[in-house]
């Protein structure tokens, strides 16, 4: 059974599917009163799941006619994407930015489910057991050098 949370996610990725600009706006109070549950609970999912490194912007307004704009970043075309991954990662990177860039290029398929998930194990702060800001230094190496071998 997916916890609340998950079926949250699933809907608002499919509506923003659908949506021909990439863009929804959704009031936080409908959408808690459509799955019977609390506005945090809506924030928890916008906030958690609907990152910048997952490639998502997500922009609100608070108030009487307050709204969440949720809008999918589009990942630069193949020619483009060594230039992008390397801006993107820098010289050093977080392991929530990394497993959010991971993700990002394993949902547009440029990498597969198998290949996502061994590089997220290699990056993890448990296998990188050095200190910061080494650790970061690290990764970032390591994921360029991941990704320029997968993506070649």
């Amino acid at each position: 059974m997916r916890n609340i949370s998950d079926i949250i996610e699933k809907y608002l990725k499919s509506i923003l599917h659908e949506s021909p600009e990439g863009t929804i706006e959704i009031q936080r109070n409908e959408l808690a009163d459509q799955f019977s549950c609390v506005p945090s609970q809506i924030n928890y999912v916008i906030s958690t799941r609907f990152t910048l490194e997952k490639g998502y912007l997500v922009e609100s307004k608070r108030g009487g006619g307050g709204y969440v704009r949720i809008r999918r970043i589009q990942l630069p075309g193949p020619t483009s994407l060594h230039t992008h991954l390397h801006e993107t990662i820098g010289d050093e990177i977080g392991q929530s930015a990394a497993e959010g860039l991971i993700y990002r290029l394993e949902e547009a398929r440029f990498l597969t489910p198998r290949e996502a998930a061994l590089m997220r194990s290699a990056v993890s702060r448990e296998v990188l057991a050095i200190k910061l800001p080494f650790r970061d230094q690290i990764r970032a190496r390591m994921m360029k050098a991941m990704l320029i071998s997968l993506l070649s």
